[in-house]
């Protein structure tokens, strides 16, 4: 390949020879996956009508309404939104919340500080008066998690003391480098505290962890999980979007925040997307698969060269991310640079640092994706911030996910 040093290229055949174990695991639950969405498919008698959209209102649109039976079905939950309409994860999980909590009640984030972009949705940072759920009378505590799991006793103690409507939990470790994500059987545990209580729903933050199990949280008993259609069940194919899927109450009263009291999921026409989003989700387990693999690559490659990784290639993984700790933003950069070269879109790009909307720190970013932020798109992203972690994740293939994470090894290494 050409620009990859012989060093590397025998690195990767090395590494590809130790991964083959992890990497036929990968393949086995996509398979598992696969399979139940397309008995969802069956199930549903989906045809060529579905794949068309509607405008204006759109009552009766059959190919948004099934496609959200089929995300139900496939999710293992009650009821489903699926909508274009939603711009990004931010924009989903602002939409469940607002859905579900009312002035006076609390939100409980029981893995520490959610995902930076939820600040201001909160009301954590930003200007007050400016439509936060604290602006709106919504209190908001937060339990950190003990010894990288969530600390259930602690939990329990404070749901006894009233007041929590929702028990909110991230999925995915966010830019908490050492937070380890959560399996769906440990969220299935919290779940099961949280029902012992009245009136309080347990909301998962699932961005990043579609169909890397081959259940998921909904189906673990979380009233509601939330996501993007840019990243995992999106399957490259969406070109925006996201979901919010649990139990039918749930749906229902975020329905009526998506549009409006009255009104709920009745409306919303699909345009053009209905396609995309059926044959994205179609992909999305052998997707999710070339991002595990590209993880996996990566994780070998960086922690044989003395970085810290998490998760190491060996270990069980919960959502697509891979960091590793770089050790300064030189580092950072010479690996964005690597992943952005070895990009499909604006290979020739360089990227830099820079103030993003969202974020307390200067962010970098490397995505030369066909769908602009699309995650589940080889890409990677850092705070400028110690240890100097980058986030890595996506791929759409394997085959050449694998070369951006060669020349990202070759720009860092060299």
């Amino acid at each position: 390949m050409k620009n990859i040093s012989e060093k590397t290229l025998l690195a990767v055949k090395a590494a590809e020879a130790e991964l083959a174990a992890v990497f036929a695991k990968f393949d086995g639950t996509a398979k598992t996956v696969a399979e139940k969405i397309l008995t969802a498919f069956y199930d549903n008698r989906v045809s060529e009508a579905h794949l068309h959209g509607t405008t204006g209102y759109g009552y009766d649109d059959r190919g948004r309404d099934t496609l959200e039976r089929i995300y139900a079905q496939v999710m293992g939950c009650e009821a489903a939104l699926v909508r274009s309409s939603i711009v990004s994860g931010t924009h989903a999980l602002a939409i469940g919340l607002f859905g579900l909590l009312r002035p006076g009640d609390t939100l409980l984030s029981v893995t520490g500080k959610p995902y930076d972009t939820l600040d201001e949705v909160i009301g954590i940072e930003g200007e007050a008066g400016s439509g936060s759920l604290s602006d709106f009378g919504v209190r908001y505590e937060q339990t950190d998690m003990k010894n990288g799991f969530i600390d259930y006793e602690k939990v329990e103690k404070r749901l006894h003391k009233g007041g929590v409507k929702v028990v909110f939990v991230q999925r995915s470790k966010g830019y908490a480098a050492d937070r380890r994500t959560l399996p769906v059987e440990e969220i299935g545990r919290l779940a099961k505290i949280v029902h012992g209580f009245d009136n309080v729903y347990l909301v998962v933050d699932n961005c990043y962890g579609e169909f890397v199990q081959t259940s998921e949280p909904v189906a673990f008993g979380a009233d509601l999980q939330i996501g993007s259609l840019i990243k995992n069940p999106g399957g490259g194919l969406c070109r925006t979007g996201g979901y919010l899927a649990g139990t039918k109450k749930a749906v229902e009263l975020c329905s009526y925040r998506l549009t409006s009291p009255g009104i709920g999921a009745e409306v919303g026409a699909s345009l053009e997307e209905n396609r995309n989003m059926y044959q994205g989700l179609f992909f999305a387990p052998t997707v999710v698969a070339s991002a595990l693999k590209c993880a996996a690559l990566a994780s070998y490659l960086f922690g044989k060269a003395g970085f810290r990784v998490s998760p190491s290639y060996g270990e069980e993984r919960y959502d697509i991310i891979q960091t590793v700790d770089l050790g300064s933003e030189e580092n950072i950069c010479a690996f964005c640079r690597g992943i952005q070269s070895g990009s499909p879109i604006d290979s020739y790009v360089t990227p830099e640092p820079w103030d993003m909307p969202g974020y307390t720190d200067r962010v970098v970013m490397a995505a030369g994706t066909f769908t602009s932020g699309a995650s589940i798109e080889l890409s990677a992203d850092a705070p400028i911030r110690p240890p100097y972690t980058v986030y890595f994740q996506g791929g759409l293939t394997y085959e050449t996910g694998r070369i951006g994470i060669m020349r990202a090894y070759d720009e860092v290494v060299k």
